[in-house]
């Protein structure tokens, strides 16, 4: 049996990285493919090219670090026909194997917490794994367009990493835990990596504009949320087969 259900997060979460992986093709990769002009200084403070997007969005950098790669790839390879199609592909990849990680995160989470997850359920637990790895670490360490400033990378990954171990064992004190001395520890577990602080870049200039980098987080979190929505309720709907066999 406990074959079966690795399977099934498996599977959830490779169903999930595809449907993710085409909600960037529709709208990261056109952001990124811009924001690497700012990088390089082809556009300069003209910015009425931005209008043409069809959308803003990206994935955190440490959701598909094949995503950021691309993004420092330069200006003048992302316009070739053949680098499009390896950044597709390199993004798929990356989609479908985090995907999967992700996926026996939430089984192994439903395990060691003796909570089985289901359809009905499956949308609290995708929302329970966005907080930890998106929304929470996002406080800190919000996503970031190819130009912006950023502080040493050890550092961020690092913090990141407290924040998500903290966070989730934060959510578990608050939710799953019934004393009031747990709830309140869950609440300070949660805050404490955002009131020690993230490390910060020394400078903080960038050519992108400020208005695309805050449209840029907001439809970030929004992407990444909907990857964990479909992976709870795929993983949920699967157990709750694999239940009544």
């Amino acid at each position: 049996m406990i074959i079966r259900y690795l399977l099934a997060a498996i599977v959830a979460g490779l169903i999930s990285g595809v449907l993710m992986t085409g909600a960037q093709e529709i709208k990261v990769i056109p952001l990124i493919l811009h924001a690497e002009q700012y990088e390089a200084g082809v556009v300069g403070h003209d910015h009425s090219a931005i209008k043409a997007l069809p959308g803003l969005s990206q994935l955190a950098e440490h959701f598909n670090p094949v995503a950021e790669a691309h993004a420092h790839g330069g200006a003048e390879e992302a316009s070739g026909l053949l680098f499009g199609l390896s950044r597709l592909g390199g993004t798929l990849m990356a989609n479908l194997v985090t995907g999967a990680g992700f996926g026996l995160l939430l089984l192994a989470a439903t395990l060691l917490t003796g909570t089985n997850i289901t359809l009905k359920t499956g949308v609290l637990w995708g929302a329970a794994g966005w907080l930890v790895f998106q929304f929470l670490p996002a406080i800190g360490l919000p996503p970031e367009l190819p130009g912006s400033p950023s502080a040493v990378l050890q550092d961020r990954q690092l913090w990141w990493m407290v924040t998500v171990f903290v966070s989730a064992l934060g959510l578990y004190c608050l939710i799953l835990r019934d004393a009031s001395w747990e709830k309140a520890l869950g609440v300070l577990l949660i805050a404490a990596p955002h009131l020690y602080g993230a490390p910060v870049p020394d400078d903080i200039a960038s050519d992108v504009p400020a208005y695309l980098a805050a449209e840029f987080v907001v439809a970030a979190l929004a992407t990444t949320a909907f990857f964990w929505i479909v992976l709870g309720l795929l993983l949920g709907g699967a157990l709750d087969r694999l239940g009544r066999t």
